[in-house]
This record gives structure tokens, sequence and C-alpha cells, in this order.
């Protein structure tokens, strides 16, 4: 994505109308950074954007290095953005529509396709990335508002997720997107399913999710102009997984050597209580340096505001 394009885009965040900032007080984390989604219909070939990873690009300060990243799993914080943005293009050209199920994600492939599991309510859905964003610091991935909603944070604005890319669907998207018809033989929209939306107390509370109303989504089959490939597109199933104690954590390192770890350690003692823990990836060990455990959301964007405003542009928050 250009950089005029990322300029133009949050020029626009800077003059989103007062009712939209009415809106936001609703839901207070809301965010209207650069994003834009959208859901196709089977037929309408003509609104499928074009398959892009993009080089690397600054916004607000930040440097992102977008990658095909086929591993990609992570947590931290998730939020959700609609109003203001329905209809407009996405980064690979599309339409968002608020109503689909679809995400923007700051480097994945676009599209790609991920499992976003609300690890506070257990809710796991299926999205397909087809923008560029969320650019406020400590976010690491924006739902559409019914991605949103059926993973049950659309009243409390953020959720703590964990962000997985599904390979052999992202590769068929990708594939789809390079060389894509939709497939004459296509099957019909998938049997509408109700599915319970499931409004949540704020981060960290132990109140438990209590139903309170059904929606319905369909989903339908791309296939390329060779017939080789077929690809399906999120049909909105919530998968109910275990829920488990996490916690809001500000990694600001990790580092091979002990030392290294203790030394930024004790600098950012100065700022918040920091504490270094062992960890193993593969087979390499580590030493990370964390702020933490965090009680809330509010807080932990104040404690990363904080370190990056003190040089530490690494810190970014976790959910373990």
């Amino acid at each position: 994505m250009d950089c005029t394009r990322c300029l133009r885009r949050l020029r626009l965040q800077l003059v989103v109308p007062l009712a939209l900032a009415l809106a936001a007080c609703a839901f207070p984390e809301l965010d209207f950074a650069s994003h834009t989604a959208k859901q196709m219909q089977p037929g309408d070939a003509s609104r499928v954007g074009d398959y892009k990873v993009g080089n690397p690009y600054q916004i607000a300060g930040v440097w992102y290095y977008p990658k095909v990243d086929y591993k990609y799993d992570s947590t931290g914080i998730a939020s959700w953005y609609g109003p203001g943005f329905h209809g407009r293009q996405t980064a690979n050209g599309e339409t968002f529509d608020q109503n689909s199920l679809s995400a923007a994600h700051p480097t994945l492939p676009m599209p790609s396709v991920v499992r976003v599991t609300n690890l506070e309510n257990g809710r796991a859905v299926t999205v397909r990335v087809n923008d560029r964003g969320p650019f406020k610091h400590g976010r690491v991935i924006d739902m559409s508002q019914r991605a949103a909603q059926l993973l049950g944070f659309e009243q409390a604005g953020t959720a703590r997720v964990r962000v997985q890319i599904l390979e052999e669907e992202s590769r068929q998207h990708a594939v789809m997107a390079q060389n894509l018809v939709v497939a004459s033989n296509a099957p019909a929209a998938a049997p509408t399913e109700a599915v319970s939306e499931v409004p949540l107390a704020g981060p960290g509370s132990a109140t438990s999710p209590t139903p309170a109303q059904t929606a319905a989504v369909s989903g339908g089959a791309l296939q390329s102009a060779s017939g080789q490939f077929q690809a399906d597109w999120p049909d909105g199933r919530v998968l109910q997984t275990a829920v488990r104690p996490s916690n809001i954590y500000i990694q600001a390192g990790a580092f091979l050597r002990r030392d290294s770890a203790t030394r930024l350690s004790i600098e950012l003692n100065r700022l918040a209580r920091s504490q270094v823990t062992p960890a193993q990836v593969g087979e390499q060990h580590f030493f990370r340096v964390r702020v933490g455990p965090i009680p809330s959301v509010d807080e932990a964007d104040r404690l990363l505001n904080a370190l990056l405003t003190n040089g530490h542009t690494e810190a970014r928050i976790v959910v373990e």
C-alpha cells in the first residue's frame, strides 16, 4: 500500500464527522483508522480484489513489514471497524462491507484466511483478511462489525484474542485472487445457520456471557478459471472453545542473552515494573522482558504509549 494512500486515509481519520465520534463514545475502543473489507457474493467476480503482500510502509512513525507467513500465530487485542468505512475501497481493491466476515491486518498477505478466537469467551470465527490496519498501537487485528458481533465483543469494543493463519485456505484464496472467476457450478449458498450473539462484559470481568439475539450468515465457493482450485468463503460458523484464564502483558524485547534482558528490565523499571522470563521458540531459547500482568486494556494502552514515547519502539501488547 503506497504511503500517499496511507496518509490520505489517516487524514480521513482525523476528520471523522461528529456522528461517528458519538458512535465511538458508545463503543470506546472503536478505531477509525485505515480499514476496509468485504464479502463477495457468488456471481460477482468483479468485486474480488488483487493479491497483495506489499513493501514496508510507515504510519504515524511506526514501520510495518508485510510478508508471507503461513506460521503466523499471535495474541493481542482486537478491535472492530465499520461505520464510516462501509462501501469504501480496501487495501487490495475490494469493497468494504461492515456486515462481511473480514478483517484488517498490518502485515499478512491479502487475502489471507485466519481464525480469530476471543480468549474471553472461547468463541472463534474464520475471517478473510483483505485490508491493512489497525494502526492504533497495541491492536493486533481489526475485525469487521459483523465478525465482532459473532465473537461477542461489539459492545465492549475490544477483546483479548488469538489470531492464527489457516495455511491451506490462505493459499487457496491467494490463487483465487490471482486467477479468479466465480465457478459456474459453484454450490448454492450454504444453508443459513442461526448463531447466538453474546455480548461480553469488559475485559477482565468474570461475568459469564449471556445469549442476546441471533443472526444469520451464509457462504459460497469460488473456483479458478482452470477449475483446479476452489476456495470456500468464511460462512460465519462459530466454534466454541474452552475458556482459559489469560493476562495482558507488554513485551518490550526478547534476547538470547540474559544480561541483555536484565539491562532492559532495569531501564524499564523507572516507567513500570518489569520482569525477565525465559521462553523457548522451537529449538531457540530466549529471555523476554515484560511488563505485567496488566489489569485492563486501557492501562495496557497507557503503559504501551509510555514505552513507545521513551524510545522502546519494539514494545507490543501480548496476551497469555
